[in-house]
């Protein structure tokens, strides 16, 4: 048995920058400020993209503490509201809805989330492309912990306590566009697949040991034989 788990943004689709809109917003309203505008989002979670912004911003640690719920909550309502703006876009990554429908097919995988997303964020996103986040049994989110490497830990004990299977660390596999999906793993000997539908080249990604990198997801066989494979 494999627990296969998806990044989103740039992984599974691409929202047209809805999130980082949805942030700033929450964010001019409870701190005042947005951060750098040349900050990256890529990669981290949503409490850690807080937290670095504000600190940039000069507040303190406790400061940001006590406003992160309110910065959390008007970000998740300012982002249906981005996400239903006909004038932006959203889409599903080239071959994300045919990977999925194969694995979900399989009895040797379970399939999971693992993303900076905060759970109703990841949620509200995969909506908005027409994807059912029940079709994840198991999720790891930025709600869950700022960091991102203890996710995949989260993950494997929620499959155990959700679906009662005890998957090991070398059974997990992450898929992701980013150098932080790809080694938050590590601890756990997870099996990492690199994808470059986000701002990392597949060069990029390569550099960073994964088990596979690919152009996109397009090819399902190939991607399959990624996931699944022992070699």
């Amino acid at each position: 048995m494999k627990l296969v788990l998806f990044d989103i943004d740039g992984t599974i689709l691409w929202s047209d920058g809805a999130g980082r809109r949805a942030l700033h917003h929450a964010l001019t309203e409870v701190f005042g400020s947005v951060g750098p505008a040349d900050y990256w989002f890529d990669g981290k979670t949503d409490p850690q993209i807080v937290r670095e912004l504000m600190d940039h911003e000069g507040f303190a640690a406790d400061e940001i503490e006590r406003r992160l719920p309110a910065t959390l909550a008007l970000y998740l309502e300012r982002l249906q509201h981005e996400l239903a703006d006909p004038a932006h876009g959203a889409d599903v990554l080239p071959g994300v809805r045919e990977l999925i429908d194969t694995l979900e097919a399989r009895d040797d995988v379970v399939l999971g989330l693992l993303t900076g997303n905060v759970a109703p964020g990841a949620r509200a996103k995969l909506g908005r492309v027409g994807i059912d986040f029940e079709r994840f049994p198991v999720g790891a989110f930025g709600s869950d912990h700022a960091v991102r490497p203890e996710l995949p830990a989260i993950a494997q004990r929620r499959c155990r306590e959700l679906l009662d299977l005890d998957v090991p660390g070398e059974r997990v596999v992450v898929i992701g566009d980013t150098p932080a999906d790809l080694t938050c793993g590590l601890a756990i000997g997870a099996r990492a697949i690199g994808v470059a539908t986000g701002r990392f080249s597949v060069d990029e990604l390569r550099a960073h040991n994964p088990h596979a990198v690919f152009e996109d997801l397009s090819d399902t066989g190939r991607v399959v034989a990624g996931i699944v494979g022992t070699g």
